[in-house]
């Protein structure tokens, strides 16, 4: 029995965590080795990549990228989450707005800023979840961390406490702080009401199935990965012959050409090799991948 080995694109719903997509895809799959790339909020949905397999040691190679969500604000209500799930906190009345104070509002947060995490949230602070030490009623000091805001926009819905968003970030970007400290700027408080993730780098959730949809496929004997090098699509790449292939397999550094950072390495049949990265003129594998597992890159 072959071992499923690739790249699953999953259009997760609202109300699942994304542990619970993954622990469908072990049950579906069976299979214990299942991990996701960029954790989705219960009440987000949208494109969550998940990998299966030998394929799970490329997972940090999918997360450097940028993503793009759609979704709505809610502006006079404040919870303690910063999302619709939290509890509410505070309200203030929301001031007169039209389409221009608010482009102007998301101009401000357009670029290089600063962000610290909320305190619910998955974030690690001194070894512990900030989650957990919420529900201990504690608050510790967080690290603000740079986050990119390539481009934010918003628009009007026929409710004038409402707007919707589309905002284009950098990974490690909490969409549900920004739109709080959007309020914040506006004169008034606010929280995420919905958030659908619609891009991570090059890839759409218009590619991406349902869990129910990819469950339907395992029973009807075609689970459908993608393989493992579609986990690596973001990085450089070159080819090597049989020879090196093999060194590359067995931990051995080969020749290559002068490619910054970590770089795809593929044999000449186009299947994938390892993850490399160049040390003194030669490339030093860093992930290697097992010669004819299933899902054919590895």
């Amino acid at each position: 029995m072959t071992t499923p080995n690739g790249l699953l694109l999953i259009d997760k719903a609202s109300g699942p965590t994304s542990h619970d997509v993954v622990a469908r895809v072990r049950r579906a799959l069976g299979v214990r080795r299942v991990g996701h790339a960029g954790t989705l909020d219960p009440m987000a949905t949208g494109l969550l990549l998940v990998a299966v397999g030998p394929a799970t040691r490329l997972l940090r190679f999918a997360q450097v990228t940028t993503k793009r969500y759609s979704g709505e604000v809610t502006l006079g209500v404040a919870t303690d989450s910063l999302d619709a799930d939290g509890a509410l906190v505070a309200s203030a009345p929301v001031p007169a707005l039209d389409e221009a104070a608010l482009a102007a509002a998301a101009a401000a947060f357009t670029g290089s800023i600063l962000q610290r995490a909320p305190m619910v949230s998955a974030r690690r602070v001194g070894g512990e979840r900030l989650h957990a030490l919420a529900r201990r009623g504690v608050e510790v000091e967080r690290p603000a961390r740079e986050v990119l805001i390539h481009a934010f926009a918003l628009d009007p819905t026929e409710d004038p406490a409402r707007w919707r968003f589309t905002v284009t970030c950098s990974t490690g970007t909490y969409v549900r702080v920004l739109l709080a400290e959007l309020a914040e700027r506006l004169g008034t408080v606010g929280h995420l009401s919905a958030l659908r993730r619609e891009a991570s780098g090059a890839r759409r959730v218009e590619e991406a199935r349902t869990v129910e949809l990819f469950e339907a496929d395992v029973a009807a004997g075609d689970p459908g990965l993608e393989p493992p090098s579609a986990l690596v699509a973001s990085l450089e790449r070159f080819a090597v012959d049989a020879a090196d292939a093999r060194r590359l397999r067995q931990g051995q550094r080969v020749p290559g050409p002068p490619l910054e950072g970590e770089v795809a390495v593929f044999d000449e049949a186009g299947e994938l090799v390892a993850v490399a990265e160049r040390v003194d003129g030669l490339y030093r594998p860093v992930v290697v991948l097992a010669t004819g597992a299933p899902g054919r890159d590895g």
